[in-house]
């Protein structure tokens, strides 16, 4: 209650200063004359008849106007009237972007040179303009190309890898975001909506997954952008809204994958819209509707948008033992709601509020993609759904603009809701041990819950050739996460051949369940979690800055602005947090004729830190007596700073205890075992680090020109060169000693019990330490902090050209990027290989594509019919090369592991992505083969009732060649062909492959 008075008062506060605020979109006019002289005083209309809007005002000495405040909604028109010196020209269907300065330059002619006063229309040509206004290195697609383009289940982010410095990412789980900007792990890239935070802050990705029929136009800000925005070092998704006008918009649309019926074949799993492995079974339908009108001419507007998608899929239920082999169909479905309200209260001011809902459910229905002893009983479904409500508000004065926003957002990821929330997780064995049913609950709760509100207050100030923005803001999100084991008990239960034989004799079949096991089956294991309460906190990301574009010359624009934000996660377990993140950023624009222009700039760029990174220290901690005392004597010996503060540092955490020898069913409760808590040993435990975290910050800096080539054409080429500090990555504060190996023919493995000897806490056989001479039983052998000491490179040179159809019969945009990566940290959980030796983990990243070509054409042979083809060519991403099996000494008999340096870790889990390397090989390298992909897309249109409606029927292929491609696709790293035994050169098994050839349908009604 405390928090939503403060924000309140907060939001009052700064809706008393509008009359000093930033606006949305300003939109700036050159005039010039045949001698490309500015021309002074003469008057400027802008005209948005969609929504009715009309202003005019005189250019200045350096002939420009500046329209301020200006709706995204509709598309204007630019124009001058006839004079005694100059014929009129008009630029119409000018359509804008949320948080932007566009800039159009008209170029009058001499009345004497015409024979008749009359008007010069000139073609809309604002996707292809250069931009005179600043370094700003973005590009976009607009809703148009976004209807055109080949794209998955009207899904932005398989549209956004068409652009320069964007690929598909290779993540470390399966939901992980699939878009990296610039190399950079897909959780650093920071979503806007209308410039207002879209982010899920526990891990990264979109909170609100816009559909396409939401979107007028999604823009990628890669480098030098405005200090206007921030929370992120790696680059901006900002997607602007559609909205409504005084004409009526409609459209209904059916789409459908008929699925692997028709598709191309292949031996592989592929991947849902969400990221988890497909494969039997699977197709897609999806449909919805999105209106627009206005409800008070002029005035009042609304958009309404609304799409639902189900995904079918078969997995397979085998268990011999049981005699069952049965397919379990599983559904998935995404709901997505959108709606938005324009209001025109005056000429100078105007608001908009804007809802969004998104109902996300992914089934685990059972069994696998092969075959798989998980049972229906044992079914849950992934939630991922999100409510956005925001409202924004923009006010023109005579020489400022003001916005002031305020949003509230909720955000829910349970990442298995069970099917049977109260019931016990059994695994089911035969008599030699083998598993042959998985039953009951999920065995685990991951259940994130997020409340954020967001108050932003922005401005500009006009003064001569000066243009002062300025701003400041507040995102602050309540975490609560429900985690752990099983609050009901997880059972590993051993049956007799007797037991066994009787069970599948009763012919259960899939509706096999834990009451069906028998009572007396013999209970190997039994635990329970300690701790089923809710734990979290709240993050507040506090930012100021201020900017200045001065208008050196006419043809000179420089612009210096200083940014600062505060994380108050960045305190960790220290007494303050990262106060010092201070951003300067200064670019140049140069105009260089009326046709070129070059630009460049410097900027130091801060992220925010993930919420993940706080609640893994939190989760994975403890309080007991025997985990303060190890921490204790980590400070004695140097491997914690002197003077950590132990009880800032810990938590309890989730833990699990149990207890031997109980009936099936009938184990105890955790609140029961309470006391196991001081005494349980542990593997792992995680603590916040005593120094606090650092945000992880990039300098960049970049140079590029651009030429205008026609009316329709341009091209641009920019150099960029970014250096990353204060990255994440993980520390084991009681890490074994360095253990390198260089030479694969002479490879000794160190085993476990010699690498825990070389400890700063030696850990025993039994998982105990020796402190103080006396036994402590409560310790973890691996104490783990995150620390902010990663560090990157990224060079890239992007050479680009694009094409406006206009009303010619063929548009295209080719962008070719030639890049490379560095880093010694690929993800928030990277560790190194070898101890805490990050040296050799400095190599090429898991993202690093050396050449990327993307190209896309569009063809009209006549108006009605347009093919489309998207092409995507990469060389082939890293390989890392691990350790294959390597005897153990000692061993009787023989035994082999791949933990060189007995450190016990291993590549046995999805979401780390390192493990003991090939000896004599670095991190990464070897290469996977060039990906090539091109997909295909045709849509024919009939008028259809009205002069205005249209049916369209579409049709797109994607991978049109059913190319085999092992690189270049978003993946779950762990899961990818990525992973490879053995030295460079030396093969690869595939483990898996891009989608092979699919299809996909459509039908759409336009008004």
């Amino acid at each position: 209650m405390k928090k939503l008075f403060t924000l309140f008062a907060f939001f009052l506060l700064i809706t008393g200063f509008q009359h000093r605020a930033f606006a949305q979109v300003d939109l700036v006019v050159s005039v010039q004359d045949n001698a490309r002289k500015p021309v002074v005083g003469l008057p400027v209309h802008l005209d948005n008849a969609a929504i009715g809007f009309s202003a005019e005002q005189p250019t200045d000495a350096r002939g420009k106007v500046r329209f301020r405040g200006l709706s995204t909604a509709g598309s204007y028109a630019v124009s001058t009237t006839v004079s005694d010196k100059y014929q009129a020209v008009r630029e119409a269907n000018l359509v804008l972007r949320a948080n932007s300065s566009p800039s159009v330059t008209l170029v009058l002619p001499n009345v004497s040179t015409q024979e008749l006063a009359g008007v010069v229309v000139r073609a809309p040509n604002n996707a292809t303009t250069i931009n005179t206004q600043n370094a700003e290195v973005s590009s976009e697609l607009s809703a148009r190309e976004l209807r055109e383009i080949p794209i998955e289940a009207r899904d932005i982010t398989r549209a956004l890898y068409r652009l320069p410095n964007v690929t598909l990412a290779t993540g470390f789980f399966s939901e992980a975001p699939n878009v990296s900007i610039n190399g950079a792990n897909g959780l650093y890239t920071n979503y806007l909506i209308d410039g207002l935070d879209n982010n899920e802050n526990f891990l990264g990705g979109q909170r609100f997954a816009i559909p396409v029929g939401f979107v007028q136009n999604v823009n990628v800000l890669t480098n030098n952008f405005s200090t206007e925005f921030g929370n992120s070092a790696n680059g901006i998704v900002n997607v602007t809204t559609k909205s409504g006008s005084n004409n009526l918009t409609a459209e209904v649309f059916y789409l459908t994958r008929p699925g692997p019926s028709i598709d191309g074949k292949t031996d592989f799993a592929q991947r849902d819209l969400s990221g988890n492995q497909v494969k039997s079974g699977f197709q897609r339908q999806q449909f919805g509707f999105g209106v627009g009108g206005a409800l008070v001419k002029n005035k009042t507007f609304y958009y309404l948008n609304a799409e639902q998608t189900f995904d079918l899929k078969d997995n397979v239920l085998t268990s011999p033992e049981l005699g069952i082999n049965a397919t379990v169909r599983g559904r998935n479905q995404f709901t997505y709601l959108s709606g938005k309200l324009d209001q025109r209260w005056t000429e100078r001011f105007r608001s908009s509020l804007r809802a969004n809902v998104g109902i996300v459910n992914i089934e685990r229905q059972g069994g696998g993609l092969d075959g798989g002893i998980a049972f229906p009983s044992s079914g849950n479904k992934q939630d991922r759904n999100s409510v956005e409500i925001a409202s924004q508000n923009v006010y023109v004065g005579r020489n400022f603009t003001s916005e002031t926003d305020v949003q509230y957002a909720r955000f829910r990821w349970n990442y298995a809701r069970a099917q049977n929330p109260n019931s016990p997780d059994v695994t089911v064995l035969d008599n030699n041990g083998a598993a042959v049913a998985y039953l009951g609950h999920p065995g685990y709760l991951f259940d994130s819950h997020q409340s954020t509100w967001q108050a932003q207050q922005k401005f500009t100030l006009l003064k001569g050739r000066n243009t002062f923005k300025g701003g400041f803001g507040i995102i602050s999100t309540e975490h609560l996460l429900y985690g752990g084991g099983n609050p009901n008990g997880s059972y590993t239960v051993q049956l007799t051949p007797a037991q066994l034989a009787a069970l599948s004799g009763r012919n259960l079949g899939p509706g096999l369940s834990i009451n069906d096991i028998p009572s007396n089956g013999q209970v190997l294991n039994y635990s329970v979690e300690l701790r089923p309460a809710s734990f979290g906190t709240t993050q507040n990301l506090y930012n100021i800055y201020l900017e200045d574009q001065v208008a050196v010359t006419d043809r000179l624009n420089v612009t210096l602005g200083l940014r600062y934000d505060y994380d108050n996660l960045s305190k960790g377990g220290a007494d303050h947090g990262d106060r010092n993140n201070l951003a300067p950023r200064a670019n140049f624009n140069l105009q260089l004729s009326e046709r070129s222009a070059l630009r460049g700039g410097y900027g130091l760029f801060y992220d925010k830190i993930l919420y993940t990174v706080y609640s893994d220290a939190l989760q994975q901690n403890t309080t007991s007596a025997d985990y303060k005392t190890q921490l204790r004597e980590l400070v004695r010996v140097g491997a914690l700073p002197a003077g950590t503060n132990v009880d800032q540092i810990t938590f309890d955490g989730n833990l699990s205890g149990s207890v031997p020898n109980v009936a099936y069913l009938q184990g105890p409760s955790g609140a029961s075992l309470q006391n196991q808590r001081a005494s349980v040993s542990s593997y792992e435990r995680r603590i916040l680090n005593p120094n606090g975290y650092q945000n992880p910050y990039s300098h960049q800096t970049m140079l590029g020109y651009q030429y205008q080539v026609n009316p329709k054409t341009r091209f641009y080429v920019d150099l960029i060169y970014n250096r990353s500090y204060d990255l994440f990555r993980l520390r084991n504060v009681n890490a074994v000693s360095e253990y390198s190996q260089t030479d694969p023919n002479n490879v000794v493995v160190r085993t476990p019990a010699q690498a825990n000897a070389t400890r700063p806490v030696p850990i025993l056989a039994d998982g105990s330490a020796i402190i103080g001479g006396q036994r402590v039983p409560g310790v973890a052998t691996n104490v783990v902090e995150t620390e902010s000491a990663g560090r990157s490179r990224y060079m890239a040179a992007s050479f680009n050209i694009q094409k406006d159809a206009g009303d010619d019969k063929f548009g295209y945009r080719v962008a070719y990027t030639l890049s490379n990566l560095k880093n010694d940290t690929e993800d928030v959980n990277f560790r190194a290989a070898d101890a805490n030796n990050y040296g050799p983990e400095f190599a090429n990243s898991i993202n690093d594509r050396t050449h990327v070509i993307n190209a896309i054409g569009s063809y009209y042979p006549i108006r009605a019919l347009r093919f489309t083809l998207a092409a995507l060519l990469q060389s082939g991403q890293p390989i890392n090369r691990v350790a294959g099996g390597y005897l153990i000494p000692g061993s009787n008999p023989a035994a082999y592991t791949n933990d060189l340096n007995g450190d016990g870790s291993s590549f046995s889990t999805a979401y780390l992505g390192n493990a003991d390397r090939y000896p004599g090989e670095a991190r990464n390298s070897d290469r996977l083969p060039w990906s090539k992909a091109f997909d295909v897309g045709a849509q024919y249109t009939l008028p259809f009732g009205q002069a205005t409606s249209r049916l369209e029927l579409t049709a797109d292929i994607f991978n049109v060649l059913n190319t085999q491609n092992l690189s270049g696709y978003a993946n779950n790293a762990t899961q990818s062909n990525q992973i490879q035994i053995g030295a460079a050169g030396s093969g690869i098994i595939r483990r898996n492959a891009s989608a092979p050839r699919q299809f996909q349908f459509g039908l759409r009604y336009a008004l």
